[in-house]
């Protein structure tokens, strides 16, 4: 028995122990050494011209054995001689498979060689499953075949075998089940097909395994209740070649959604598929998608962005959220790419090469979008409804940072006929004259026309934009203008500014100062406004807290407090209430106090903001109406 050349058993410990966190994937990792070795041959054939060495010619195969609880992972590849067993496998961490990259780095490059090791301690990754690991080889060329066997921190042996074939095959001893692992499960077969289909179904080999089948029954067989036989046939387990990797023109519609439903497990079709391949400062392959629908937790805390990220074809990841912004989290897919690993495969080890991928994604789906509102507008308009509400957030949760990423995506209601209108629309049919994009604040577009001041607004030909979410008005606060417009709620106490109405409340500073003090602290100005056209009274605010975000900053968890619009109460001039009030004004001052206060809670309702004493106002609205 010999030692691992290492001289620690403490360091194989910590790759056994220690540096994987998920069991099954060691058989990735035994199925990707296996692709390098075949992918060495490979390599082998083509630059010494050795005929018979074809793609065709290579395979990997499983082989399970319930009864003896072993497991053989198998290849045809470049195989090992006594001396490459003893270096490879009796050296901890030697990464033959990474030598070899870098002495063909630009050959290998050339042809289409993918070479997935680099660290070499994938193989001892066997060793969270088996207590003992048996590898037979025949280096290709030649006459002897060896065997190394090992259980582990005690060492290992090499010693002669027989093998007919060149290559290597990998006999597990699968571990016994404990109370917290269940071994056996590693010797089902439909344990094996899943994991195959879950980390390696691109491997570019067939990976071939004895399946159990079962014969068909004729109809006389059926009645007489007879049970259908089972066989074993031998099967590929893995697709091979990725629709990723495939050009764009060999790649069918339905393949593309095929795909989508059975990767994502969606029974909808996606809205758009994005194809990408990418050369240059790094270079990737990503097949993306955009739902038809949202999912049912998309707007949850528990909802997880991120793309399964691939290296060469090997699952590396599930969900690799560094290569979305949280604003595109809806987009499904996957990205493949040979990238720097940690030490277990498990994680990037470059963060860099990852943010230049993440950065490159998020521009090609910000110009897909674009695009399709541009060419497919009935397709954005969906979109839109689904997931515009996570774009609004991405702008107000960044402080404005993604405001340019963003702000051509962003869509509202137009008042006028209530389809979405873009923000680059809404200026462009303003005249150089117009200096604001004026928007109303409600949960219907019905709501925002039926605002004390959208009445004149539409009237006089312009459009306003509805926000119907509680995040727009904060989102717009971060872009702050567009294209050289402010944005102008509706509501804007300086919207009702003109030379008759500055003259008109001059004249009546007395009334309207008394209405004032009736109201005390609830307003801080009293003002008459012509603006409302039929309606006669209004709220309207000044300064940079509307009425609208003062209602979401007030029902926020926990609330948010001492933080209140500066209230102004509108009356309409032109309305027979105003000449009520006059009257009222000098005939009885003291009654106008329950004027003031029916005025303030008939235009907080009109505006659907929260009344606190409902009761008591309708109780006096019926008395003064009774007197």
């Amino acid at each position: 028995m010999k030692s691992f050349k290492t001289q620690s058993k403490r360091v194989l410990d910590l790759m056994i122990n220690s540096i994987y966190t998920n069991k099954e994937i060691f058989l990735r990792e035994l199925v990707s050494n296996c692709s390098d070795a075949i992918d060495k041959l490979y390599y082998k054939g083509l630059k010494e011209g050795i005929s018979g060495l074809t793609r065709n010619d290579f395979a990997i195969k499983i082989k399970v054995d319930s009864e003896k609880r072993t497991l053989t992972i198998s290849d045809n590849g470049i195989g090992m001689t006594a001396e490459e067993l003893e270096s490879n496998l009796g050296t901890i961490a030697k990464s033959g498979s990474l030598a070899f990259k870098t002495e063909n780095a630009e050959e290998i490059k050339a042809d289409d060689i993918s070479v997935i090791g680099q660290f070499g301690v994938g193989f001892y990754s066997a060793f969270m499953v088996a207590d003992k690991v048996e590898v037979y080889s025949k280096a290709f060329g030649s006459d002897s075949a060896n065997l190394w066997v090992s259980k582990g921190t005690e060492g290992y042996e090499v010693k002669p075998c027989q093998k007919q074939d060149n290559g290597t095959d990998i006999v597990l001893y699968i571990k016994k089940d404990t109370d917290d692992d269940k071994f056996s499960d590693f010797l089902q077969e439909h344990t094996i097909r899943s994991l195959i289909k879950k980390y390696s179904d691109y491997i570019r080999y067939p990976i071939k395994a004895e399946v159990t089948k079962y014969k068909d029954l004729t109809d006389d067989e059926k009645k007489e209740g007879k049970q259908r036989e089972s066989y074993t046939e031998e099967e590929t387990l893995n697709s091979m070649t990725p629709l990723w990797k495939k050009n764009k023109s060999e790649v069918t519609d339905e393949q593309y959604d095929g795909f989508y439903k059975d990767t994502f497990y969606d029974y909808e079709k996606p809205l758009k598929h994005i194809h990408v391949s990418v050369e240059g400062s790094v270079n990737y392959k990503a097949l993306l998608y955009i739902p038809s629908k949202t999912p049912f937790n998309y707007y949850g805390k528990n909802y997880e962005k991120g793309l399964k990220l691939y290296t060469d074809g090997v699952l590396i990841t599930e969900k690799c959220a560094d290569l979305l912004p949280d604003y595109f989290g809806f987009v499904k897919g996957v990205v493949d790419s040979e990238l720097s690993l940690n030490i277990s495969r498990e994680t990037i080890q470059q963060s860099r090469q990852l943010k230049l991928i993440g950065s490159n994604i998020e521009k090609k789906i910000k110009n897909e979008l674009l695009d399709m509102q541009k060419n497919e507008r009935e397709k954005y308009d969906e979109f839109f409804q689904n997931f515009g509400l996570g774009l609004k957030y991405g702008l107000y949760s960044s402080y404005g940072l993604n405001a340019e990423n963003l702000k051509d995506l962003l869509m509202f209601k137009s008042a006028k006929d209530g389809k979405f209108v873009t923000l680059k629309e809404y200026v462009e049919n303003l005249s150089k004259e117009d200096k604001f994009i004026y928007y109303g604040t409600a949960k219907t577009v019905d709501a925002v026309k039926n605002l004390p001041k959208s009445e004149s607004l539409l009237e006089s030909g312009k459009d306003i934009l509805c926000f119907l979410d509680d995040v727009d008005e904060f989102a717009i606060k971060m872009l702050g203008e567009y294209q050289g417009k402010t944005f102008k709620n509706v509501l804007s106490e300086d919207l009702s500014q003109n030379d008759d109405d500055q003259k008109l409340n001059q004249e009546n500073d007395g009334i309207l100062q008394e209405i004032k003090n009736c109201l005390g602290e609830k307003v801080a100005k009293v003002k008459l406004s012509s603006n409302l056209k039929s309606r006669p009274v209004s709220l309207s605010s000044e300064g940079e807290i509307t009425l609208d975000m003062e209602r979401v900053l007030s029902t926020m968890p926990g609330g948010v407090e001492g933080v209140k619009a500066q209230k102004v109460l509108e009356i309409n001039p032109n309305h027979a209430i105003f000449e009520k009030l006059k009257k009222v004004y000098l005939e009885d001052k003291d009654a106008l106090k329950d004027y003031a206060e029916i005025l303030y809670f008939s235009a907080r309702i009109s505006l659907g903001l929260e009344v606190d004493n409902s009761a008591e106002m309708t109780d006096k609205i019926i008395d003064v109406i009774s007197k």
